[in-house]
């Protein structure tokens, strides 16, 4: 049953390095991190930014068509929250959110060695089956 879920990496950088990372991902000091995502044609997508553009979206096309509108907005305008979440990155392999778990385990294992707090402070992956992950908010 397992080979049914698909799979995400997480990772989070410091302050300064998800600042670069948001606004200049091609920047020097990220080659390390840029090097082994285009080993994997994987692309770093920030949390913060994912939240900000569902809620412009849901705005633009109607928000009863955006379940987690609410949640979403809410998260974004909670500072604590966005301190958090903008420091919090997905990687997309191949233009995919998720993707099969020997993709994810292949990038996770270059990453790996990068897992120390001066550089990447957090390294996580994720599987799709619901019964490992928060279910959406109760309205």
């Amino acid at each position: 049953m397992s080979d049914n879920w698909q799979y995400q990496i997480r990772i989070g950088l410091d302050n300064r390095l998800s600042e670069l990372a948001r606004q200049n991902p091609e920047h020097p000091s990220l080659e390390p991190l840029t090097d082994i995502l285009k080993k994997h044609n994987a692309t770093l997508v920030c949390q913060f930014d994912a939240f900000a553009n569902y809620v412009a979206e849901a705005e633009q096309f109607g928000e009863g068509k955006y379940p987690l509108y609410a949640w979403t907005k809410e998260t974004i305008e909670d500072p604590a929250k966005k301190a958090k979440y903008i420091k919090a990155f997905t990687l997309h392999i191949e233009g995919d959110e998720v993707y099969a778990k020997s993709k994810a385990d292949a990038l996770e294992a270059d990453l790996k060695p990068m897992t120390d707090k001066k550089f990447i402070a957090k390294l996580s992956k994720i599987d799709t089956n619901p019964a490992n992950n928060p279910q959406p908010p109760a309205r």
